[in-house]
């Protein structure tokens, strides 16, 4: 969480700093298909573990790709971390991309709000662990898809802070985490299972360049 708040000041210091002139350079050629951001985000999920008490927190990078008018691509990784009742800890790892479908169709270097609808798909990596004794863990491997909705809010032509809001989906091998006699238990369930929670994001992204 300190590294992601270093980088947006640094990345909010460089905006300010040059805002100016990054807003007379940035044109689109055409239209706004080739326009690519990159940028840090701040993800909450929650339901971890079916329960509200045991929210992940974490940090994490995007960069998107505009391929139409109306249609944005955004391609991320996430570090997760959170709590599994008071006895272990669980990290999850996202690595996936999103299409975005933008409910108007208004200049993108000009509109001040921008909502739009998502879908997508990412791999998850999920480790959960002993507080007490770091090498009683158990881990997983996953895929997800995730649909929701979110709005880019573009305070100048280059720089945006987007939210949104998705429900992602897993299928992969389910892992609990239970206290017996004082010792933490792991169980991996055979076969594979569906698991759900809700991911909220906050972004700041930086419009770079018309690729095309």
């Amino acid at each position: 969480m300190k590294s992601l708040i270093r980088i947006s000041v640094c990345l909010l210091s460089l905006l300010y700093c040059n805002s100016s002139k990054a807003q007379q350079d940035m044109k689109i050629k055409k239209n706004p298909s080739g326009i690519f951001s990159l940028g840090v985000r701040c993800p909450v999920s929650a339901f971890n573990d079916g329960d509200w008490r045991n929210f992940g927190y974490g940090s994490g990078g995007q960069f998107r790709i505009r391929v139409a008018d109306r249609i944005n691509t955004d391609w991320f990784f996430d570090y997760i971390t959170g709590n599994v009742g008071s006895f272990a800890s669980r990290t999850d790892y996202h690595i996936g991309w999103s299409v975005l479908y933008y409910l108007t169709n208004k200049d993108p270097l000009g509109a001040k709000v921008q909502p739009y609808i998502l879908a997508g798909h990412c791999f998850d990596y999920t480790n959960q662990k002993d507080n007490l004794n770091r090498s009683n863990y158990a881990e997983r491997w996953s895929s997800a898809v995730q649909a929701g909705i979110g709005a880019h809010f573009n305070l100048t032509k280059r720089f945006d802070i987007s939210t949104t809001a998705q429900y992602m989906i897993h299928l992969g091998t389910d892992i609990h985490a239970r206290q017996e006699n004082g010792a933490v238990v792991f169980e991996k369930e055979n076969g594979v299972n569906l698991e759900g929670h809700i991911l909220f994001n906050l972004s700041l992204n930086y419009k770079l360049v018309d690729l095309w």
